[in-house]
């Protein structure tokens, strides 16, 4: 049974989860942290994680931050690393993360979610619609930025 948590109603969660989404990303473990953090210490709207749990082992996770690391400032916040276990895919795990995130963050009065991604077809089947393309910070060609507006 797949349950999705909240890191900021669950701290104890944020060293694993850090950790987790390093392995994932490889962005430091540190980095990730720090937005647990402030998650936690700010209660505002941005950032925010959550993780997709089976018991006490990680399936998926996801976050909201301001910026992807991309040129479209102006566009935020964004839905980031977006990550399922193999093992766990095709279960409909991202869908449900997906639909927690816009349901969550629409309760603290944020309906437009951004997120970049290289997939051409997968966040269509969740109701994401494509914008436009961006350049991300430090990358040579430019990636998909697709919009959610949660009603």
């Amino acid at each position: 049974m797949i349950e999705i948590k909240k890191i900021r109603e669950n701290k104890e969660l944020i060293s694993s989860a850090a950790e987790w989404f390093h392995q994932k990303w490889g962005v430091p473990a540190d980095a990730y942290r720090e937005s647990m953090e402030a998650c936690i210490r700010n209660d505002g709207d941005v950032p925010q994680w959550y993780l997709a749990m089976e018991g006490n082992k990680i399936a998926g996770g996801l976050g909201v931050i301001e910026n992807d690391f991309h040129d479209r400032k102006d566009l935020t916040p964004n839905v980031c690393a977006v990550y399922v276990e193999e093992e766990y895919r095709c279960q409909g795990i991202a869908g449900k993360l997906l639909d927690f995130v816009c349901r969550d963050m629409k309760e603290k009065g944020i309906d437009t979610l951004y997120l970049v991604t290289d997939h051409t077809s997968f966040y269509e089947r969740y109701g994401w619609e494509f914008l436009c393309m961006v350049q991300g910070d430090g990358e040579p060609h430019m990636t998909r930025m697709y919009v959610h507006v949660e009603k």
